[in-house]
């Protein structure tokens, strides 16, 4: 018996869980590096030293490396429990429920450090603290968008609910860039003097509010009223071959590692670009970052258009060429004839749309992998194929930020910014393999 069709009112309630789901991992990929190895200018205190293990990586790189890791262990995991599951609430709603509170207790500690000075006892906190918190959210993400091929019962339905997810992704983006201004207004309101308090509060602030959003797609959606899924009776390692052997999925897993590599060395070196780069306040990164997406949302009906008429491949493949540029732009900003505000205004207004395109596309793509191959094996592995994805993703942010980390070596201050400007070199790198690889994806279309 067909399920029914997911109405708008439900879609925008699905949506909120990305934008719960965002905000902290946003807020973990732009503060974290800046909280604990700031700048010299940025009126923080350093919290972790720039040790390097094996004369090579800093500390800080190690630490998000090997937490990011450990969680891309049981991103397969927790697909495989949600995939088998015969829950009578569902098989992806009640693993969702139980994640919320976790993640955003993690999240709050993560910014609370055992001492305030630079101290290893900080590294070894940090470690535990980041490891609780990527669990806890791969608990919640895996199962939440294995919904979404679940839910939608066309291309056109899967494009559209993808659309009002990354709207929702935006959206947690811009809260998260908007750290230090809720900062700022904070220590104006209530005379805080700290700076690190400050911060703490608004991050914890933040937290709670991703939490509350996060509960919306649980208490208002009832799976088994829009999902006709079965549970899968493959095993763990089975139903990981047979997820990897799908040669589409391949190129789709690596071009998306590479994206979110390169997306994570921007988010969290926008700070420094701003402030050492540009000698801009710091505060101008979170009015950066909400025109770019706010801009970027003015692209997502030409985009649902675009996808329609031509495909999904071409129009990914293009965003991938222009953020090679605006990566290459990035090694020259401060440098160029013209204003610092003119420089990165041009910038952050020519990766909106990228960042519309490589939002929407990639998950609406995947459903239909997921989709196409649940049709010809009869083994629903959506789960699957969507912890396979955010391994990849958690790897490519996990390796952008300990990039981003281990450059700081070869300078993140004013007048020593060798360091940030590598970062754009090694970005135009990921994005041309990104490109590469994905030109040799086969799109179906009907």
């Amino acid at each position: 018996m067909a399920k029914e069709k997911l109405p708008l009112r439900k879609q925008f309630a699905y949506a909120a869980g990305m934008m719960g789901w965002s905000i902290m991992t946003n807020t973990i990929i732009v503060m974290l590096p800046y909280v604990y190895l700031p700048p010299s200018n940025a009126g923080l205190t350093p919290l972790v030293p720039q040790l390097l293990v094996l004369g090579v990586l800093n500390i800080l790189s190690v630490i998000l490396a090997s937490g990011r890791l450990l969680d891309a262990v049981y991103d397969p995991f927790i697909a495989s429990l949600s995939d088998k599951s015969k829950n009578s609430k569902g098989r992806r709603i009640p693993f969702m429920k139980i994640a919320v509170l976790p993640a955003v207790l993690f999240c709050c500690l993560t910014f609370h450090p055992l001492v305030k000075a630079e101290s290893i006892r900080n590294a070894y906190w940090l470690s535990f603290t980041l490891v609780g918190f990527f669990v806890s959210a791969t608990t919640y993400i895996i199962p939440y968008n294995a919904l979404l091929p679940e839910m939608t019962h066309s291309a056109a339905e899967k494009v559209r609910l993808s659309s009002f997810q990354q709207v929702g992704f935006v959206l947690g983006i811009i809260l998260s860039a908007l750290t230090n201004n809720f900062a700022d207004a904070l220590q104006s309101a209530f005379h805080i003097s700290d700076r690190d308090t400050a911060l703490q509060i608004t991050i914890a602030a933040l937290s709670c509010l991703a939490g509350v959003v996060m509960l919306i797609p649980v208490f208002t959606i009832n799976e088994k009223k829009y999902s006709d899924s079965k549970p899968s009776h493959l095993a763990l390692l089975p139903a990981l071959r047979k997820t990897f052997g799908n040669t589409n999925f391949k190129y789709y897993l690596v071009s998306d590692f590479s994206y979110y590599m390169a997306l994570s060395i921007i988010s969290s070196g926008l700070l420094y670009f701003v402030t050492v780069l540009l000698r801009l306040p710091e505060s101008k990164g979170g009015a950066l970052m909400g025109v770019m997406v706010l801009t970027s949302l003015l692209f997502y009906p030409l985009i649902n258009l675009l996808a329609a008429r031509w495909g999904k491949k071409p129009i990914v493949l293009f965003s991938f060429a222009l953020l090679s540029g605006i990566f290459v732009a990035i090694y020259f900003l401060g440098r160029l004839p013209a204003s610092p505000n003119t420089q990165i205004y041009t910038l952050v207004i020519c990766a909106a749309f990228p960042l519309a395109s490589l939002g929407i596309l990639p998950n609406a793509i995947l459903a239909e992998i997921a989709q196409k191959d649940a049709a010809e094996t009869g083994e629903n592995r959506e789960g699957m194929f969507f912890a396979v994805k955010y391994l990849f993703v958690k790897l490519g942010q996990t390796l952008g930020i300990a990039l981003f980390a281990f450059l700081t070596i070869y300078g993140k201050d004013p007048g020593n910014d060798h360091g940030l400007r590598l970062n754009g070199l090694c970005g135009c790198a990921l994005c041309v393999l990104a490109f590469l690889v994905f030109s040799r994806f086969k799109e179906e279309r009907r």
